[in-house]
C-alpha cells in the first residue's frame, strides 16, 4: 500500500479528472496547498508504482490500477464518514475531521463490515449483494437515498 500522503494525492487528482476533465500539476498543488515541486515528487513516486502515468510538463493519467485505488479510498472515507455522522451523531465537520484519520487505519474487511452496518442502520439497502468495497458493489444504493 502506498503511504498517507500518496493517497491524498490519488483521491485529489481522481477527484480533478472528475471536475475538470484533465489533471494539472498546478490543479493539484493549489488543491492539495503544496508546492509545485512537492507534487512533481509526488507524481514520480506514483507513477514508480504503476498508479499514474506522468512525463514531466506533460499529462497526467491514472491508470486503470490508480482510478481504482483512489474510489476504493474515498469510498472508504465515505463509509466511516457516514457511520461517525448518521449513526454517531457527530456534527459533521468533527466527522469529516474524524473519518479522514480512521479510514487508512482499518482492514478491508473491517471497512466491509461498517458498510454493511451503515446501510442496514440508515435503512439504505439490505446488501444482500455481498458488498465488497474492492467491487463498489453497492456505491449506487448509496448515493440513491441521499
Amino acid at each position: 500500500m502506498i503511504s498517507k500522503s500518496l493517497q491524498e494525492y490519488i483521491k485529489t487528482m481522481y477527484v480533478l479528472k472528475k471536475q475538470n476533465g484533465n489533471i494539472r500539476v498546478t490543479d493539484i498543488a493549489d488543491k492539495m496547498n503544496c508546492s509545485k515541486p512537492s507534487v512533481n515528487k509526488a507524481l514520480n513516486n506514483l507513477k514508480d508504482t504503476g498508479l499514474i502515468h506522468y512525463e514531466t510538463y506533460g499529462t497526467i493519467e491514472l491508470t486503470e490500477n490508480g482510478e481504482e485505488l483512489a474510489k476504493k479510498l474515498l469510498e472508504a472515507y465515505d463509509i466511516v464518514y457516514l457511520f461517525l455522522k448518521d449513526v454517531l451523531n457527530l456534527q459533521a465537520d468533527e466527522a469529516k475531521n474524524e473519518a479522514e484519520k480512521i479510514k487508512s487505519a482499518i482492514s478491508d474487511n473491517t471497512i466491509n463490515g461498517l458498510a454493511r452496518y451503515v446501510h442496514k442502520v440508515l435503512d439504505m439497502t439490505d446488501l444482500d449483494c455481498g458488498y465488497d468495497i474492492n467491487k463498489e458493489q453497492c456505491r449506487s444504493c448509496l448515493r440513491r437515498q441521499n
